[in-house]
Order: C-alpha cells, then sequence, then structure tokens
C-alpha cells in the first residue's frame, strides 16, 4: 500500500517550519575594528540580534548574498582586501565554513542573489574596480567574471529582484566624486551592467533591501570623508527602468548600515554617525510607504556589516512556499500560485484534454488533470494565480466559448461565458486581474480574414467578455501573446491579404486600462503560429511558420518594460510552430507544435538566459495548437 498523505498536515508544516525563511543574518563590521561576529534575528517579530556564530576571518565592507539554504560572505577589509567567500547553512547555528574566493582581493564590494546566482559589483582593490563577480550559491568553488559596471566604484549597494540586480550610488573617480547612477544585471545571464535610473541625489554607504518587486535604498552619506548623513528612503520597481520615488525617512540619518529583508519587511542594521558607531535596528513595511520604525538592537555598535536573509526572504527568491519535484505530489494541491502548468485541447486530432506538468521538476511527463466543456484545438489561454481560463477555438466550427478551472484541484472545466465574438487562432495573456485576448480568425468570409477585436475579462469573476479595444489591424494565428503585471503584448500572425508571409509586428496594451494597442517594435523576423511566454521583465517568442521557409527553430526576446525590436534568444531543438507556451517566472516551457507532424515534446529555457531549449518530458499524446498557462507566468 502506497503512502497516505495528510495533506493539511502538511500544508501547516510547510506555513510554518523555518523553510519558509524569516532570518536576517549578518556578520562582521567595524567598531572601529573588523569583527568576526555573526548575527540574526527573525524579520517577522521584534528584538534583539541572538549570535549565530562567526566568519571564517574577522572583515568589513563585504558583500552578501542568500539563497533559501544559505546566506554567504564575499570579500571586504580584514583589514587588508580580502578575496575570501565563506557561508553558512542559514537554518542552523554555527562558524562559517570556506567556499572558495573571487576572482581578486576586493574590498568595499556590493551583492546580490536569486536562489541559483550571487554575485559581486565594484569596490575597491585598493584602486577603484567595475568589476563584476557571480558564484553559484548551492556549490562551493571560486567566482568567474559576470561583465562590467557602466562606471568604476566603490561602495555600490542594492536590492535584487529573482531576475535582476541593482547596484547604486557610490565613489568614483580619483577625487571622491560621488554617483547616484542604479545599474542593473539579468542575473541569469552574464555581461555589462546597463543603466536603471538615479537614486534623488549623490551619496555612498546606503543600505539595500526588497520584496520581488520593490526595491529599497536607506540612508548613506551624501558627501565624503565625514560630511553629511541623510535619512532618506526610496524606492525602484524592478520591472521598470526609473528613478526612485520617495519611500520615506529613517528613524535618523546615518550612513554605513546595512539592509536585509523578507518579501514583505525590511531592515536597516547599524551604521555610523561621525564619528559614533551604531547598534540600532529598524524596519519598514515594503509593500506599502512610510517613515522606519525601532526594531532592536545589534550586540554590539557597528558600520559596514554583511547581511543576508533566507528565503522566501529577500527579494531575489521567489515569493512562494517550497515545492516537491513531482507534478503528482498532492501537497501542490494546496499551494497558491504553484508551478503548475495547464494544456488543454489541441487541433490534431481535436481534443478536449486538459493535461499538467510542474515546471520545477525535470524529466516529468504530463499527467491528465480534467476535460474542456467543448471539444476544440486553436483555443488559447490566460490565468490568474489560481483560475486558469480557456478561450475561442475551433470544434470544428469557430467558437466563443470560455471555460475555466481551478488550477490547484484537477477536473474538468466549468463555463465562464463567452468572447465577444466567434474566433479561434487568438492569443491570450493576463495579469493576476484581468485576462486579455488578441485578434483571431472569426470564420467565414475570406480564408484569411482576421479580426482586430481584442476582449478582456475579471478573471475571479464569471461573465462574457468586455471590449477592451483594437490591434492596428485584423491578425489571425497570433497564438503568440505574453504579459508583465502591466502589460500584454501580441506578436506576429497574418493580415489580410499578406497572409503568405506573416507579418514581425509587436504591439502592447496597459492591461489595467482599455484602448488600442501601441507599437512595441518587430520580431526578428515574420511569422506566424508562433508561441510566447516569459518572466515579468522578459517576453519570449518561439518557433512559428514563416513563408517562404517553413516552420523555423527562431526563439527571441524582448525586454516587457521598454519598447524596440527583439533580440536573438536561441533556437527550438527542432522546427515547430503551433506549440502552446507557458512560465513559472524562471523556465519558459513549449508545448507540443507541428514539426510538420503533431508532437509530444515538452522543452524548456532558463528566461533570464540566452540559449537553445533542454529536453523535459513528453505529453502524453501528440498534438498542436494548445492552449497553455499557469498560476505563475509572467503576468503575475
Amino acid at each position: 500500500m502506497g503512502d497516505i498523505w495528510d495533506i493539511t498536515a502538511r500544508y501547516k508544516e510547510k506555513m510554518n517550519v523555518g523553510s519558509r525563511g524569516d532570518r536576517a543574518i549578518f556578520g562582521g563590521g567595524q567598531t572601529p575594528s573588523q569583527i568576526n561576529i555573526i548575527e540574526y534575528v527573525n524579520i517577522g517579530s521584534t528584538g534583539d540580534a541572538t549570535d549565530f556564530g562567526d566568519l571564517s576571518v574577522a572583515r568589513s565592507r563585504a558583500g552578501s548574498a542568500a539563497s533559501n539554504t544559505r546566506v554567504s560572505f564575499h570579500g571586504g577589509l580584514d583589514p587588508s582586501v580580502s578575496n575570501v567567500i565563506d557561508y553558512v547553512t542559514s537554518s542552523s547555528l554555527g562558524n562559517a565554513a570556506d567556499f572558495g574566493n573571487l576572482t581578486a582581493a576586493t574590498g568595499y564590494c556590493g551583492g546580490g542573489s536569486n536562489q541559483i546566482r550571487a554575485l559581486s559589483f565594484g569596490g575597491s582593490a585598493p584602486g577603484y574596480v567595475n568589476v563584476i563577480n557571480y558564484y553559484t550559491l548551492a556549490s562551493a568553488g571560486n567566482a568567474a567574471d559576470f561583465g562590467d559596471l557602466t562606471t568604476t566604484v566603490t561602495e555600490r549597494y542594492g536590492p535584487a529582484s529573482p531576475t535582476r540586480a541593482t547596484a547604486a550610488g557610490g565613489f568614483s573617480g580619483a577625487a571622491d566624486a560621488m554617483t547616484k547612477v542604479i545599474d542593473y544585471v539579468e542575473i541569469m545571464t552574464t555581461g555589462n551592467a546597463a543603466d536603471f535610473g538615479d537614486l534623488s541625489a549623490n551619496r555612498h554607504s546606503l543600505a539595500p533591501y526588497g520584496s520581488n518587486t520593490r526595491g529599497i535604498f536607506a540612508g548613506g552619506q551624501s558627501s565624503p570623508a565625514n560630511g553629511t548623513q541623510v535619512n532618506i528612503i526610496e524606492y525602484i520597481t524592478y520591472a521598470t527602468t526609473s528613478d526612485t520615488t520617495d519611500f520615506g525617512d529613517l528613524t535618523i540619518a546615518k550612513t554605513s548600515l546595512s539592509g536585509s529583508s523578507n518579501n514583505t519587511r525590511g531592515l536597516t542594521l547599524g551604521g555610523y554617525i561621525h564619528p559614533a558607531h551604531l547598534n540600532v535596528i529598524e524596519y519598514a513595511t515594503i509593500a506599502s510607504t512610510g517613515d522606519g520604525t525601532d526594531f532592536g538592537d545589534l550586540s554590539a555598535a557597528r558600520a559596514f556589516i554583511m547581511n543576508g536573509s533566507n528565503g522566501p526572504g529577500h527579494g531575489g527568491l521567489e515569493a512562494e512556499l517550497p515545492q516537491r519535484a513531482s507534478a503528482q505530489d498532492p501537497y501542490l494541491l494546496l499551494v497558491p500560485g504553484s508551478t503548475r502548468a495547464l494544456i488543454g485541447g489541441g487541433k490534431g486530432p481535436l481534443s478536449n484534454v486538459i493535461a499538467y506538468i510542474n515546471i520545477s521538476s525535470s524529466g516529468d511527463n504530463a499527467a491528465d488533470f480534467g476535460d474542456l466543456s467543448v471539444t476544440r484545438g486553436l483555443l488559447s489561454a490566460c490565468a490568474s494565480t489560481t483560475r486558469a481560463c480557456f478561450g475561442g477555438g475551433k470544434t470544428p466550427s469557430v467558437s466563443d466559448v470560455i471555460d475555466y478551472v481551478a488550477i490547484a484541484t484537477e477536473g474538468n472545466a466549468s463555463d465562464f461565458g463567452n468572447l465577444i465574438d466567434e474566433k479561434s487562432e487568438l492569443g491570450g495573456a493576463a495579469n493576476s486581474t484581468r485576462g486579455i485576448w488578441f485578434g483571431g480568425y472569426p470564420g467565414g468570409g475570406s480564408p484569411s480574414a482576421g479580426t482586430d477585436e481584442i476582449d478582456y475579462i475579471t478573471i475571479a469573476s464569471a461573465g462574457n467578455a468586455t471590449d477592451f479595444g483594437n490591434l492596428s489591424a485584423g491578425r489571425r494565428d497570433i497564438l503568440a501573446a505574453t504579459a508583465s503585471p502591466t502589460r500584454a503584448i501580441a506578436g506576429g500572425g497574418w493580415i489580410p491579404g499578406n497572409s503568405d508571409v506573416g507579418v514581425n509586428i509587436m504591439e502592447y496594451v496597459t492591461i489595467g486600462s482599455t484602448g488600442d494597442v501601441t507599437d512595441f517594435g518587430n520580431l526578428t523576423d515574420t511569422r506566424w503560429d508562433s508561441s510566447a511566454t516569459g518572466s515579468s521583465t522578459r517576453g519570449i517568442f518561439g518557433g512559428g511558420y514563416k513563408a517562404p521557409g517553413g516552420t523555423i527553430t527562431t526563439i527571441d526576446y524582448i525586454t516587457i518594460a521598454s519598447t524596440g525590436d527583439a533580440s536573438a534568444f536561441g533556437d527550438l531543438k527542432v522546427k515547430r510552430s503551433a506549440c502552446g507556451a507557458t512560465s513559472n517566472n524562471v523556465r519558459g516551457m513549449f508545448f507540443g507544435g507541428s514539426d510538420p507532424n503533431a508532437s509530444n515534446h515538452i522543452e524548456y529555457v532558463t528566461i533570464a538566459a540566452t540559449g537553445n531549449t533542454v529536453d523535459f518530458g513528453d505529453l502524453s499524446t501528440s498534438n498542436e495548437d494548445y492552449a497553455a498557462t499557469s498560476g505563475n507566468h509572467g503576468g503575475l
């Protein structure tokens, strides 16, 4: 007899044990001499710091990073510049262990991470440097070169999201000139940093922290040497590129402080007000705005502390519960925003099957979820964190049906309502509130006729779709649409009179408003029957059909918050069109399609990187023109 699961107990366990990650762990610092102390606090509470252990080397002015299991400390002064990387296991207590070395000894370096990679930004060696290093948190070893900052700078610090890391302010140039520039990189790529925007004023030695969506910069110094300390707190939204916005004020003006956070609350630790070091810890709620509040005290007054937090903790870590590897794990049924992908329908042959996989696993074949209310292909899907909606399609007549399922439970779809008109070959995208369908084929009339209609629904409320606006022209065979939480983008397709070659057009709407599309830029090639997915910052368009030439392997990408033409990402394993596609904000998945025969292959890419697809597993049957979505795609 197989294991019997106590689902309620397992859910409570995952909601309450330390694996959720609530520790801020911080090491070293200057008192004014370097120290080796490591301490921690529980971010969700208030109180004084507790002893954790010791660093392998006493030092200050170093960088730090964290996954949900490890906190690492890199570089610094001991008092000479150091290349040491050491780490602790965040759920335990004890002394730091050796991890490896930076590419060169560096002090005054920043740090940032997601669940996989840690980054070190700039610093002093002892001259100012623009080097970015990276290392993989799960595997001890030496750091490697990532690229360069936009300028040679020291004391540049910043928060990170799961996909982007930032670095702000600092000293630049021999005369200790300060900067207000904020740089950013995509963590899972390599390459030089790009400009994000500016702080409200030039400053250095500020404290960074953040959530998955918002990064915070607190305090710092606005002039060299023993100059003016500031109490400024300001923030950015990672998915955009822009200057900071005012958040509030610290309880006192201070510099050389450190920051740490879980996904809700941010802490600032210690600091310096000439000539005194500080032991103050204060906190703020990241999603709101307001002034800092007293949290407790460090065991000793100090500045230039190295800090980290376990997860789902700081902004670089996913805001979801840890999940098991199998799509068949019953625990997934209770996890909001889980990594389930749903794949529904198909036209070769017409199908009503809904299958599912767990995107975070590897090698799992799809499992049966239930059935659509109407057998059909050439449909499209959109989803919130809890509900997936399937709209339109061919039965073989053109359909206006919208049906839905609850992502966390298995079963057949229920009636939701109807599209404005009957149509197939439409593109679907969503954020957590609205689902949007672009264009499509309304049936009848010219074989190549498409519609310019854009429909939308409120996903939480069953009912008929409402008119949103219009595409720039009638288009069918779009199927390729993706979204961030604010923008939805549709790419490629056929336009009447141009059906033999397709189009390379990309157009977008702001999901929370209504109105006609705005031009975004062009795909690298004309195509239809392409597929699209993405993260909250990057859109991916894969495969499709190009005439002359037939099906293609090309994958393009865009940065959703900007506008402009797509860039080359990599290739599908084989030429395919009419795939289903979705993501969990980290992996982009492609399901089935035509190569030219119907396929059952599942492949994936890491969205924040570039490169070719990797084999994942198989669908239970071969088909094409699926609808695919998940409860954790880039629009959520």
